[in-house]
């Protein structure tokens, strides 16, 4: 995790119209993250599961200070208030350059388009600051809004895989949807050290 990275995104942003920012998740932030996720576990269920007790959510701290992992909360810029949350999830460098994306939005500004422009942004970021190449989605065909929203932000629909991920007690099925840096315009950024010359 490294929030200078995030500073220097955001410091570089020009579309000051924006009406989110992004910040990596903290300890500090662990008793509104929990309280967010139990006022939103009809939003979630079935579709995402995120901790919901102190000792989950330092698991899951845990899990997104490791390299290949990045775990950003989506904030309202005019409040402050948590829209919710984008996990950049299991980075992979050298030839491939590509990482999953998975988010959730919180009950509370559910539906006013927050998560679409903070997803936007956290590709932006995995683009021009982790210097990413490919971010892949995995949605499971009845989630709607999620599917509108990758939609909405330049994702293409690339397959369906057939129970993927075990999610509320069972294998589900889930489309693929990605998203590279040469389908958006993004910052000029060199390529990461780790990719080969050839």
């Amino acid at each position: 995790m490294n929030d200078g990275a995030i500073d220097v995104f955001e410091a570089g942003r020009t579309d000051a119209g924006r009406r989110v920012t992004l910040r990596h998740l903290g300890s500090g932030d662990q008793g509104e993250f929990l309280d967010l996720v139990r006022a939103s576990v009809d939003l979630h269920r079935p579709w995402v599961s995120l901790p919901s007790t102190p000792e989950q959510f330092r698991a899951y701290l845990a899990r997104y200070a490791k390299p290949d992992e990045e775990s950003l909360l989506v904030r309202v810029r005019d409040s402050g208030a948590v829209a919710g949350v984008v996990n950049i999830n299991s980075i992979i460098r050298g030839r491939f350059q590509s990482a999953s994306i998975a988010y959730a939005a919180f009950a509370p500004s559910a539906g006013q388009g927050y998560m679409s422009e903070g997803v936007e942004l956290a590709v932006r970021y995995a683009f021009e600051q982790l210097r990413l190449h490919r971010l892949e989605a995995q949605i499971q065909p009845e989630n709607r809004a999620s599917l509108e929203l990758v939609r909405r932000v330049g994702f293409r629909h690339e397959g369906l895989s057939p129970e993927l991920l075990y999610i509320d007690g069972a294998w589900r099925d889930h489309e693929r949807w990605a998203i590279t840096s040469s389908m958006i315009d993004i910052a000029p950024t060199p390529p990461h050290a780790t990719l080969p010359e050839r």
